[in-house]
């Protein structure tokens, strides 16, 4: 094969993939196994890719984290190819919630695919890995912040590093990755800050102990300044 023809193949946009997709999707709900079935290449950047974009959609973001563990630990392991178990992949997925996201995502992917493309090789199996570790501490990330729309950052940023890795655009990936490390950063500091720090709060009561100083201190004036 001469190097002409091997430029020749072509991979589907992703954002054409999302448009045949949100074309022939069920009036009510789909599967994982209806999913793959449909993708003409199923990798792990593209098999994230939908997954990240479930776990933007309002109701079932969460269902979209959980399943976002599996391929994440598979490229972990160093697997060819994202296998789902029988009994998730025929679980039934509403598809009401998925139609607005996926109109918002195949505008944006529309725009992103005009420069993104394959530049700043990496080591593959290396990259695999390091994707897999960022999705899941991403997925985490998603599943454990008890925070309204607290779930769209981390699955943007999981759309972002697949479709990086999807299209071996090594800037792209480095960027999300870095984005990925900041905001990781920021919510280790505030857990930090929250756990050791001197105002604590009782976030899930909604109670508030603030310990105020300056209550201390119209409390402690001298006996004097009273009378």
């Amino acid at each position: 094969m001469t190097q002409g023809q091997a430029n020749a193949r072509t991979i589907t946009p992703a954002s054409v993939v999302l448009v045949q997709l949100h074309d022939a999707a069920p009036a009510d709900q789909f599967s994982l196994r209806w999913l793959m079935g449909r993708l003409q290449q199923q990798s792990f950047g593209l098999i994230m890719l939908m997954l990240a974009i479930v776990a933007i959609a309002p109701g079932i973001s969460v269902l979209g984290g959980l399943l976002l563990l599996i391929p994440a630990f598979q490229m972990i392991a160093g697997r060819s190819a994202p296998i789902f178990p029988r009994w998730i992949a025929d679980r039934p997925l509403p598809t009401k919630h998925l139609g607005p996201v996926v109109q918002r995502a195949i505008s944006v992917l529309k725009y992103l695919e005009k420069v993104v493309r394959p530049r700043c090789p990496s080591p593959p199996e290396l990259t695999k890995r390091i994707v897999g570790i960022f999705v899941v501490l991403l997925s985490a990330r998603l599943l454990l912040m008890p925070v309204p729309l607290s779930n769209i950052l981390p699955a943007v940023l999981i759309a972002l590093i697949s479709l990086g890795y999807l299209e071996e655009d090594g800037v792209v990936l480095a960027i999300s990755l870095l984005a990925a490390v900041v905001v990781l950063a920021l919510d280790l500091g505030l857990v930090w800050e929250l756990l050791h720090g001197a105002k604590p709060m009782r976030l899930l009561g909604g109670f508030i102990d603030l310990d105020m100083p300056l209550g201390r201190e119209v409390d402690l004036q001298p006996e004097e300044e009273k009378t």
